[in-house]
C-alpha cells in the first residue's frame, strides 16, 4: 500500500507543471507608467507560458527609480527570486540624483523593449518641419521651450542632444520637466511650451485627432505603421531610443543568474510576450548576457557625457 501511495504521489508530482521559480518583480515607479507596465506584462507572460507559477509585482516610486533601486539592493541581496525593471531613464537618474547605488549594484539580465521619442507641436504652431525648429533654436535657444519627462531622463537627453547636433549649446536648452505624460501633454496643447518630446504613446491620440503635429521621431527607423519621419530623414544626424531592462539581485550565483536568464529568454520568445509588444507598440530590443553588459556600459558613458554637457552633472 505504501509503495502504491508513493508511486501515486510521484506520478502526480510529475504531472504538475515544472515551474522554474516564483518571482517578485519590483517596478521602481508608480502604477501605470512604462516600468510598471513592463513588470506587469512580464508577470502575465511568465505565468501564461507556464514559466513561473506565481509572479508578484511591487511598486516603489520616486527619484527616477533610484529609491526603488536602493531598496531592492538592500532588501533582496542574494535572493534569486527577486527581479527589478529599469531602463535608460534610470541611468540618467542615478547620475542626476547622485544615487548611492547604481546598476553596478545589481545583476543585469537583459534589455527587453524600446521605443522612440516623438517631437510634437500644437496644430496651430508656426513650426511645420524640423528645419523650422532648428532655425528657431539657432536664432534664440531660450525661445524654444521643451516639455518632457523627468530632468535627466531620455526626453531631456534627446532635447540636449538635438541642440548639440545642430550646433546649439545644450546648456541653453529651455527644458521643462513634468512628472507625468498627462501634464506635459496639457502644456503642449495649451500652448504653454513650444514643443513636446516623449514616447508616441503619450501623444498618439492627439496626433491622430489633429490637435498635435508630429515633426519627427528619434529612432533609427520609422515607428511601425507611422508616417512620422525620423530625425535622420529630416537632416539631423541623431538617434535616441528609450529602452527598458530587467535585472536580478546582487550576490546571486552564476548558476542562479543562468536560470533567471533562461526564464527571461523563454519569455521574450513566447507568443504571449510577442502579442503584448504588438498591442503596446513596443519595439523588441532584446539583448542579453555579455552583449547587454557592454551596451549598458556604453550607454552609461554616453549619458554621463551629455548630462555634463547639459549641466545636470558636474
Amino acid at each position: 500500500m505504501n509503495k502504491l501511495l508513493l508511486a501515486a504521489l510521484v506520478s502526480g508530482a510529475l504531472a504538475l507543471p515544472a515551474y522554474a521559480a516564483d518571482y517578485t518583480i519590483m517596478a521602481p515607479a508608480a502604477p501605470g507608467g512604462g516600468w510598471d507596465q513592463t513588470a506587469r506584462t512580464m508577470q502575465e507572460a511568465l505565468q501564461a507560458e507556464g514559466i513561473s507559477g506565481n509572479v508578484q509585482v511591487t511598486n516603489v516610486p520616486g527619484a527616477g527609480g533610484t529609491i526603488g533601486l536602493a531598496q531592492f539592493v538592500n532588501q533582496y541581496n542574494a535572493n534569486p527570486n527577486a527581479l527589478i525593471v529599469g531602463g535608460y531613464v534610470m541611468v540618467g537618474a542615478i547620475l542626476t540624483n547622485a544615487s548611492p547605488v547604481s546598476l553596478a549594484n545589481v545583476t543585469p539580465i537583459a534589455r527587453l523593449t524600446g521605443e522612440s521619442d516623438v517631437i510634437v507641436v500644437p496644430a496651430a504652431s508656426e513650426l511645420k518641419t524640423v528645419d523650422d525648429l532648428v532655425a528657431k533654436l539657432k536664432a534664440d535657444p531660450g525661445s524654444v521651450s521643451w516639455a518632457g519627462g523627468s530632468a535627466g531622463g531620455v526626453d531631456h537627453i534627446a532635447a540636449g542632444l538635438f541642440a548639440k547636433t545642430v550646433g546649439v549649446d545644450p546648456t541653453t536648452v529651455n527644458y521643462i520637466a513634468y512628472s507625468g505624460g498627462g501634464e506635459a501633454l496639457a502644456a503642449v496643447l495649451g500652448g504653454q511650451v513650444t514643443v513636446g518630446i516623449s514616447g508616441l504613446g503619450e501623444f498618439d491620440a492627439q496626433i491622430q485627432s489633429g490637435d498635435l503635429r508630429a515633426l519627427a521621431s528619434t529612432g533609427a527607423t520609422r515607428l511601425e505603421g507611422s508616417d512620422i519621419p525620423t530625425l535622420s530623414e529630416s537632416g539631423v544626424d541623431l538617434v535616441v531610443e528609450n529602452w527598458r531592462m530587467v535585472a536580478a539581485a546582487p550576490g546571486i550565483t552564476d548558476e542562479q543568474k543562468a536560470a533567471i536568464s533562461a526564464d527571461i529568454d523563454k519569455m521574450v520568445h513566447s507568443e504571449a510576450w510577442k502579442a503584448a509588444l504588438a498591442t503596446k507598440g513596443w519595439a523588441d530590443m532584446y539583448l542579453a548576457g555579455a552583449d547587454f553588459d557592454t551596451q549598458l556600459a556604453a550607454d552609461t558613458e554616453a549619458t554621463t557625457a551629455i548630462l555634463k554637457d547639459i549641466g545636470l552633472v558636474q
